[in-house]
């Protein structure tokens, strides 16, 4: 599988391998999330699989691909006889696209047919055609959250529900779900992260003469890419036989009542959410006891299982990075371990060398610091990163560290305290940006609250009684006689939906001498790490703008990633001087890019700084270039003696002011009130 990268060339790619194998053998494991940075050939990987999965039987003609063997009762192509036609198929692979819409996903009815002809005709969407094949979500974290939602609904139960206007359907839907992405541009939501069975982390290798071997491989396979598939044809035809085994196999393996309590045991002792990890866990275990050829769980089986089931379950705090202590799951093992073997007609044996699919690789063992599915001895807190950071937390950046100039003699690294709630913090108006926690915004979710003709080529769904009204006055003119409705496509009309909105949160953070008491410091550090989190919970942007010394600069672009933002702000240094003007002026730069980017999505600017200016540019002439933006000036201003200089700044900018000491008590006292 995926012969053009060779398993050494990235980091974690035979456990990728090793967790899309699992799922292929048991459908019951719940699918693979792959995490990785760009270029690491997760899509490359995931599109190879299909080709080594059985071919299917299904019904001849049947549009959701029922099995003739075993019918779907309630198939809408149904009911199909006992003893109907079938035919073999390759398992499919349906990809889902980051913009589809909700009936791309689950199917649509056609409403038009439905009110000229009488008749319901349904239109299947992406589910129906990933039904017993593989349904592939490349960028899942920016896929909108409603169609999270359905999908995953859809991934557990086995079966789409389809409400659409008085008619309600269903259909199976079982499938290998397989999403991929990358952290830097966002996380999922940790409830969503749950509903992954497996998860998988990617990296590059660092290594000149890895790196060169895939150069090669793919060199050959551009110039020949048939005899390059020929010369692997008998490896992958291997593959896709001893899957087809182990499928077969799956129902005679034998879950001992001493690995299921060590495997709760396991998860208990991960403190993990929930009970999905303890089912994931015992069926990915009995799914690698088949793929090993074994008819009965063993230790090692539930520790390759474990390091695959848990790491995304372990985040306790929405910055928490994804990983696994492996040295603590061998504790956990090792004081769950029965006295004496469970059965002894079959001895655990040694381990099959080809297990995660990798030469040399070993399914209980880590490939390195760093692999996928565990933080082990060699991951956590690197080198220089801050004490009580997370784990995986990066070093201060190089510029931003320990080295001094004319203007940074003070520079200092505060800590950071526990983030607290904040008050919701919102746009003015109406924006039509992408679905959202945070401003008000029409878009496909929400309350309708009228209806429109339609924009694009069609609708995205139909308001009935607004198109109802809209052909009423012309039945007459048309012809009208019986009671068949006659509708025509310029009556149709959809849905004005207002609902909520994210936006682009973009701080900018005074981080010069005046603002460098550890103490207060790490108060500004702790209420902007607050407001981030508010922001990963709304779904918006953000952005860290950081001005000190002499300048300004774009400490984190724009991005969906949180979390790169609260690991830039824990190893963020203070000292030098204030230039204040510059930081706003780079703020103006920051917001003119984006909005050529996205234009549909409304910035709210969030200025932390006490408002003193030592150096640099002229701030009203700043302030103006950021007019009609809305923002929020969070005055750090401490002291029993105060200037007010913050609040002249909101006045440039027309914000609102939030005293730095008050964030937590507004919505104390909000609490109290009601």
């Amino acid at each position: 599988m995926n012969p053009t990268y060779p398993f050494s060339a990235v980091v974690g790619l035979a456990d990728l391998k090793l967790a899309l194998v699992l799922n292929a053998v048991s459908s019951r494991v719940g699918g693979v999330l792959v995490r990785g940075e760009k270029g690491t050939a997760k899509s490359t990987i995931v599109r190879a699989l299909a080709a080594q999965l059985p071919q299917v039987a299904v019904v001849a003609g049947c549009r959701f691909h029922c099995d003739p063997g075993a019918p779907d009762p309630g198939c809408p192509d149904g009911p199909h006889e006992p003893d109907a036609a079938g035919a073999m198929r390759a398992a499919s692979l349906v990809e889902l696209p980051v913009g589809a819409s909700e009936d791309r996903l689950v199917g649509s009815l056609d409403l038009e047919r439905a009110l000229t002809e009488g008749v319901k005709a349904f239109e299947p969407g992406l589910l129906a055609a990933a039904h017993r094949g593989v349904l592939y979500v490349d960028e899942v974290n920016l896929l909108h959250d409603h169609l999270v939602d359905l999908l995953l609904d859809a991934a557990a139960l086995g079966v789409c529900y389809v409400e659409r206007e008085t008619v309600s359907i269903r259909h199976a839907a079982r499938f290998l779900l397989v999403g991929t992405m990358n952290p830097e541009e966002g996380e999922l939501r940790p409830q969503l992260l749950d509903r992954f069975g497996l998860t998988v982390e990617v990296r590059a290798t660092r290594e000149p003469d890895e790196r060169a071997e895939v150069v090669r491989r793919r060199f050959a396979f551009d110039a020949d890419p048939e005899g390059f598939a020929a010369h692997w044809a008998a490896e992958e035809a291997a593959l896709a036989g001893r899957i087809a085994r182990a499928r077969a196999a799956l129902g005679s393996v034998r879950l001992p009542d001493s690995r299921l309590r060590q495997i709760t045991a396991v998860c208990a002792g991960f403190e993990v959410d929930g009970l999905r990890a303890d089912l994931v866990t015992a069926h990915a275990a009995v799914a690698h006891a088949a793929w090993q050829g074994r008819d009965v769980v063993t230790r090692e089986d539930v520790r390759v299982a474990a390091r695959l089931a848990l790491p995304h379950r372990r985040r306790r705090d929405p910055f928490d990075a994804p990983g696994l202590d492996e040295r603590l799951l061998d504790e956990l093992l090792d004081q769950t371990e029965p006295a004496a073997p469970e059965d002894p007609e079959h001895p655990e044996g040694p381990e099959d060398p080809d297990d995660s699919g990798g030469p040399g690789s070993s399914p209980g063992r880590p490939e390195g610091p760093g692999d996928s599915g565990g933080s082990g001895a060699g991951t956590g807190a690197g080198d220089g990163a801050p004490e009580g950071a997370p784990e995986g937390t990066p070093s201060a950046p190089e510029g931003s560290g320990s080295a001094t100039g004319p203007d940074d003699r003070t520079q200092d690294v505060a800590a950071v305290g526990a983030p607290f709630r904040v008050p919701v913090l919102k746009v003015a108006g109406v924006g039509a940006g992408v679905a959202g926690r945070r401003s008000s915004g029409r878009g496909r979710q929400g309350r309708t609250i009228g209806a429109r003709v339609p924009t694009g080529a069609g609708p995205a769904a139909i308001d009935l009684p607004a198109t109802l009204l809209a052909a009423a006055p012309y039945q007459l003119p048309r012809g009208r006689r019986g009671p068949g409705l006659i509708l025509k496509r310029e009556d149709l009309r959809e849905p004005i939906r207002e609902g909520r909105e994210g936006n682009l949160v973009l701080f900018v953070v005074d981080a010069s001498g005046s603002m460098g008491a550890r103490r207060r410091m790490t108060a500004v550090k702790t209420a902007v790490l607050s407001l981030l989190l508010d922001a990963y919970q709304r779904r918006d942007k953000v952005g860290l703008v950081v001005f000190r010394g002499a300048d300004a600069t774009v400490a984190l672009p724009p991005t969906s990633s949180v979390e790169a933002g609260a690991a830039r702000l824990r190893t963020l240094p203070t000292g030098g001087r204030t230039p204040l003007a510059e930081g706003l002026a780079t703020a103006a730069d920051v917001l003119r890019v984006e909005r050529l980017r996205d234009p549909d999505r409304r910035p709210l600017l969030v200025v932390v700084t006490d408002g003193r200016a030592t150096s640099g540019g002229d701030v009203t002439r700043a302030a103006a270039a950021l007019a009609g933006v809305t923002s929020v000036v969070v005055d750090c201003e401490s002291g029993p003696v105060r200037l007010g200089m913050a609040h002249a700044l909101a006045l440039r900018l027309g914000a609102r002011v939030l005293p730095l000491e008050s964030l937590g008590d507004l919505v104390r006292d909000r609490r109290k009130a009601s």
